[in-house]
């Protein structure tokens, strides 16, 4: 069953990821009247130490296997073969496989002309090696990845029998939010929903403004989760998770906001 148009008009909804990074999302969310609001709680540069990583480059062909766990690797891996001089066709012309995490990695990655063999379902890391499975076993792996990535995926990868090299392909930093416009209105509880794609996006946000500020504002103010691994680091600080999606993307995320709403319209609320 569709949802109505219009279903979350007139709320003001905050996304807490970059503006280039949220377009889609934006679109989608102006396509039904929602207010938007930039409150950009994480932001990427390059890695510092990049030898690991140009190694790893350099000697691609002898891994089977290259795993990519969000746009941002898919980015950040791009940006440092260019800067080696290492062309996409040539780089893939070989034995290496590549698998992303979701149809959103996929899709970046197929933009830069990267052949993508498998697409997680569950758009999880350590649930993209349990769909792997038997492929991965006894083969060389390479895992581009935040500096801030967990050790789950590695550790599930290994248990299948994989031989993982993990590289830094980017680090996750916290911008400045204290001048910004959308933090005063926040601060005001004069928004409707906080959304978060990340727990770095969460726990930065939370440093900045409280978690006693959030607290006071559940009543009011909806957290909207992209996916599992964001809800647990939403609840483990104690907070509600209002919304989390089913599908984590941005249409999923946008999917679940709506039902939500229209259950409180439902209600009576």
């Amino acid at each position: 069953m569709e949802s109505s148009p219009g279903a979350l008009a007139g709320k003001c909804i905050v996304l807490t990821r970059a503006p280039e990074q949220a377009r889609e999302f934006s679109r989608l969310l102006e396509a039904q009247g929602a207010r938007i609001l930039f409150l950009p709680a994480v932001a990427f540069e390059p890695a510092t130490e990049t030898g690991p990583m140009d190694d790893a480059i350099r000697s691609l062909a002898s891994f089977d296997w290259l795993l990519f766990t969000s746009q941002n690797g898919v980015r950040f891996f791009v940006e440092r073969c260019r800067r080696l001089g290492t062309g996409m066709a040539a780089l893939f012309g070989g034995k290496v496989k590549i698998a992303a995490v979701g149809p959103a990695t996929a899709e970046e990655a197929r933009r830069e002309s990267i052949p993508v063999e498998f697409v997680g379902q569950v758009f999880r890391g350590e649930a993209l090696a349990q769909e792997l499975g038997r492929k991965v076993s006894g083969k060389k792996v390479l895992l581009p990845r935040s500096d801030r990535a967990g050790a789950a995926l590695p550790a599930a990868l290994r248990a299948l029998g994989a031989e993982v090299v993990e590289v830094i392909a980017y680090r996750s930093i916290s911008p400045d939010l204290a001048a910004a416009e959308a933090a005063e209105v926040i601060r005001a509880g004069e928004v409707d929903v906080i959304t978060f794609a990340s727990p770095s996006a969460f726990h930065h946000l939370a440093t900045e403004f409280g978690l006693d500020l959030l607290r006071r504002m559940a009543d009011r103010v909806a957290l909207a989760s992209i996916g599992p691994v964001t809800s647990a680091a939403i609840r483990g600080a104690g907070l509600r998770v209002a919304v989390e999606a089913t599908e984590s993307t941005a249409a999923g995320l946008v999917a679940a906001l709506t039902r939500y709403f229209e259950s409180i319209s439902a209600r009576g609320v």
